[in-house]
């Protein structure tokens, strides 16, 4: 059957790329939503009011598929990772409770009241509530985050009867790795929600629907598109490379397939690993890049791996290559297809250009790629480290869970998801179908 450790990695990554697809959308449609009602305000006759009440309803549907996505992970700390939960539980348990407890119930508690407040609430009433779903969005994110940041650079955290207790409550929150990696991964969720945006809008118009609606929701996802898909790489991506570069540097030379150290460092553009002979076969770059993105200089000197012991490397550094380089290829992608449509959109001429339309309208999956490849990345790059320095990834899983086991339940995962997403589809399909409501309520077909 194999090593137990590999099912139980397994089973946690599906489960956790699976989960991502539902909140890296809510997490980027909540500030639309907040700015559609605050447009709504100050324009009452325009579209706004209807596209925040239309979006509020698909964000529905996904924190609800997030919630129910989620909760199995959390089991899983004690189930499959029952050493890890043991060893570093006095620490992540609190972001975790955090998250639950400040997070969680500030968002839901909000999306119900925009979704069935009807009009009692009011306009003005709905924007606090928008606010409220706002905040309650990313500081969820933030707290997970957070978690996230303990395992690649622990901080707050001391040792005590060979377990680790909460030592520093603001140095696990405020970890300067947990604001780098918030900061990049909230611009990641903008780009995904402007790409969901974008096609909506390219389908209302390639169909002909919702007239004015449709034109104002293609102006947002480009608009958003562009400027997120800018800041992902710079200044949110570039400050993380810098981080990687400083606390895991072996991880840096994983990603670029780097196995000699030196000067005037290159940023590989195409390549292929060949881990057995410590070399990257068939290399485009360009020089100096890495040295200069990673260090300030062009004549830094970035470490390979064979500076490192075998033992430290990542444990497969052809996934975590082509990982990395795949979130940078899409990324760059996403960002000439954004600045494309909105140069035709200030030309007044993206309405009528149909393939761009089209482009736009399919498109929609790329930033999910780009996601989970980027979170692949950030992963991989940990390893061999389940808390980075202090606890291998081996002595953090369960030792009476076995492959077989944990094998049976990956299955029973992937036929229960596979259901749900057919529902997912369905659901949020009806909702984009039925499109935003007109002010008197009939959708405009």
């Amino acid at each position: 059957m194999g090593d137990a450790l590999l099912w139980h990695r397994l089973q946690f990554a599906f489960t956790a790329v699976y989960h991502y697809v539902f909140p890296q959308l809510t997490m980027g449609l909540a500030p639309v939503i907040a700015y559609l009602r605050w447009r709504a305000l100050r324009d009452p006759r325009g579209d706004d009011a209807s596209l925040a009440q239309f979006f509020a309803k698909i964000f529905a549907v996904n924190f609800a598929f997030g919630v129910v996505t989620g909760i199995p992970m959390e089991f899983q700390f004690g189930t499959n990772w029952a050493g890890f939960s043991q060893y570093a539980g006095g620490v992540i348990g609190q972001t975790l409770a955090m998250e639950g407890i400040f997070a969680f119930f500030l968002e839901s508690t909000f999306l119900g009241l925009l979704l069935w407040s009807g009009d009692r609430v009011g306009p003005r009433g709905k924007l606090a509530a928008s606010v409220a779903l706002w905040a309650g969005s990313w500081l969820s994110a933030y707290f997970i985050v957070a978690t996230n940041a303990f395992l690649q650079h622990p901080q707050g955290h001391a040792q005590r009867g060979g377990v680790l207790v909460l030592d520093d409550l603001g140095a696990l929150v405020f970890n300067h790795w947990a604001l780098a990696e918030f900061s990049h991964v909230i611009v990641a969720a903008l780009v995904t929600a402007s790409f969901v945006i974008a096609a909506i809008g390219a389908y209302f118009t390639l169909s002909g629907r919702h007239g004015t609606r449709a034109a104002r929701t293609l102006a947002i996802g480009t608009a958003l598109g562009l400027a997120a898909g800018l800041a992902v790489a710079f200044p949110t991506g570039d400050q993380q490379a810098k981080l990687v570069a400083k606390h895991q540097p072996v991880s840096l030379a994983a990603m670029e397939g780097r196995f000699e150290s030196g000067s005037m460092a290159g940023i590989t553009l195409i390549g292929q690993p060949n881990v057995a002979e410590r070399k990257l076969d068939n290399p485009i770059r360009v020089p100096g890049a890495l040295s200069f993105l990673a260090y300030g200089t062009f004549h830094s000197d970035v470490r390979g791996l064979g500076e490192f012991p075998p033992d430290q490397w990542p444990q497969n550094i052809e996934l975590l290559y082509y990982s990395f380089h795949l979130m940078a290829g899409i990324g760059t992608l996403m960002i000439g297809l954004m600045a494309l449509a909105t140069l035709q959109r200030l030309r007044r001429r993206l309405s009528e250009s149909r393939l761009l339309l089209w482009a736009l309208m399919l498109a929609f999956p790329l930033p999910y790629i780009a996601n989970a490849a980027g979170w692949v990345t950030a992963e991989l790059g940990r390893q061999p480290w389940l808390v980075y320095g202090i606890l291998r990834t081996k002595d953090g899983a369960s030792p009476t869970v076995h492959s077989g086991d944990a094998l049976f339940t990956l299955i029973g995962f992937c036929g229960l998801y596979l259901m749900m997403g057919v529902l997912y589809v369905v659901l949020v399909g009806k909702e984009i179908l039925h499109g935003p409501a007109s002010d008197s309520g009939a959708a405009d077909g």
